[in-house]
């Protein structure tokens, strides 16, 4: 059993000590809203590798999504987010605990075999717990990403009441696995035993999304969609293929993986039309988004709900991606895996009737580290120490002149030789291939130069030095996650 009764206690602590700032109308009205049984349902929908070009509030030009664009017509966008990181698990570790991959626990995809990844510890205190403690029914459905099954860092063991999907990320590259997790119950998929394709996962999942809206419409319920869409491989279901096929020409072929010991074991399969394919994928996420509206919509619980969509990082080369024809790093320079703009800044809409103005956008600088102090403040609790994360939900209740701002922003990789990024205001330092000696910062003014093609270095001495010291100022050690030359070419 976790010794968590003092925080949880700490998290009990009435919103109304909140309001009682006399200069915020706002959060008056919230103190009285969140009393007893109004909390509010919160509502997270993570796309996987989603660009910030691939919606069309965004800029997409080449296919639709009017669902999720409609989200942003009826709430606020945000143009300066950012994900935890770069690539899956570390990007959920922030986001689940509310600190930056210099300090949270996972800092990288680390494979744990048969299935899973290392597992954030029993002592973490994640965002399903701290809402739980406010009396939050809470769910996850997608994929987890966070701790093999059984593990410490297991759904269902860090605060998830519920749990249907992918417990492995791996395995989540396969859209038509031979299992999904329910809770601690392995659920073979008999339909797509051998090449078989009957069972479209994100389908079978979403199922399960709606289901746990349904089962807790009369009680606050945290929901956190972890959908695998548009993640490679790239598949969808025919109906919709169809749909899409013939409009993104020229095609592109994708050679993949499609027998042997490995089949549906994380290798992807082949496609014969990947644009078509990506152009489905994100179709099915944009219908599902609208199906988990409508579903809210008619258990009367529009106004009593706040929805978050954003994607994890940026948009994915592999499997036959091909983020440059769809233009899906929108204006921002690099991919997943990149530090730069197109790899870690993605969108973020943010709903919520009659408290948040229709048709807003804002830009404030946030990262997924913000949504656990946000939503904790949001469902009454109180912000811990140690937490790199700002509660936005001033930005969100249009009280700009109370919202308060992040010293700097960042990041570290631990793939492709070691990477780092710090954002402070206006200016963006890089540093690539950090495990060599004559690794260099790269120095960027976002102001003037958003797609990061003038690296200023050499003019701002000072300023680079400063950003130095952040780098090492910014990160604590990490057993498991060393940032050293050694460890790295150990583990190559």
């Amino acid at each position: 059993m976790k010794d968590r009764i003092g925080r949880s206690l700490g998290y009990a602590v009435l919103f109304l000590i909140f309001a009682c700032n006399p200069k915020n109308k706002n959060k008056k009205e919230m103190a009285h809203m969140l009393n007893g049984k109004t909390k509010p349902n919160i509502i997270y929908i993570l796309a996987d590798d989603l660009g910030y070009g691939d919606i069309g509030v965004y800029g997409q030009k080449k296919f639709p999504t009017p669902n999720i664009d409609k989200l942003a017509k009826q709430g606020m966008l945000f143009t300066q987010h950012y994900s935890g990181s770069t690539v899956c698990a570390p990007s959920r570790s922030a986001l689940m605990t509310g600190m930056h991959t210099g300090h949270t626990v996972v800092r990288g995809n680390k494979e744990i075999k048969p299935e899973g990844q290392f597992p954030i510890p029993d002592s973490t205190f994640t965002m399903a717990e701290a809402l739980k403690a406010q009396g939050y029914s809470t769910g996850a459905f997608g994929k987890w990403g966070l701790g093999f099954p059984g593990s410490e860092g297991d759904p269902i063991k860090q605060g998830f009441d519920s749990f249907f999907g992918y417990n492995c990320q791996r395995l989540g590259h396969n859209y038509y696995p031979r299992h999904l997790w329910s809770n601690y119950d392995s659920i073979v998929i008999s339909g797509n035993e051998g090449k078989n394709k009957e069972v479209y996962a994100p389908d079978l999942i979403h199922e399960k999304t709606l289901d746990f809206i349904e089962n807790n419409k009369s009680n606050p319920f945290f929901l956190y969609v972890a959908s695998i869409l548009p993640h490679a491989e790239l598949a969808a279901p025919e109906v919709l293929m169809k749909k899409h096929r013939g409009k993104y020409e020229p095609e592109k072929t994708y050679e993949g993986y499609d027998d042997g010991p490995e089949y549906r074991e994380g290798p992807y399969e082949s496609q014969k039309e990947t644009h078509a394919a990506f152009a489905a994928m994100v179709d099915v996420l944009d219908q599902q988004v609208g199906e988990i509206v409508s579903k809210i919509e008619e258990l009367g619980l529009t106004e009593n709900t706040l929805i978050i969509f954003t994607s994890d990082n940026g948009p994915h080369q592999e499997g036959g991606g091909d983020p440059v024809y769809f233009d899906s790093n929108g204006p921002y320079r690099g991919f997943k895996r990149d530090l730069y703009e197109g790899g870690i800044r993605v969108p973020m809409i943010v709903k919520w009737p009659e408290r948040i103005e229709e048709n807003s956008r804002t830009d404030h600088i946030s990262a997924f580290w913000d949504v656990l102090p946000t939503l904790t403040e949001l469902a009454g609790g109180r912000q811990l120490e140690g937490w790199d994360g700002i509660s936005f939900l001033p930005t969100l209740l249009g009280d700009v002149e109370n919202q308060q701002e992040h010293d700097y922003l960042y990041w570290e990789f631990h793939e492709k030789g070691g990477r780092q990024a710090i954002r402070k205001g206006k200016w963006k330092a890089v540093r690539y291939n950090v495990f060599e000696e004559s690794s260099k910062i790269e120095l960027y003014d976002l102001s003037k130069d958003e797609r990061e093609q003038n690296n200023v270095a050499e003019h701002y001495p000072e300023l680079v030095a400063e950003m130095g010291a952040l780098m090492e100022e910014a990160r604590t050690p990490s057993e498991v996650f060393q940032f050293s030359q050694e460890t790295y070419l150990n583990s190559k």
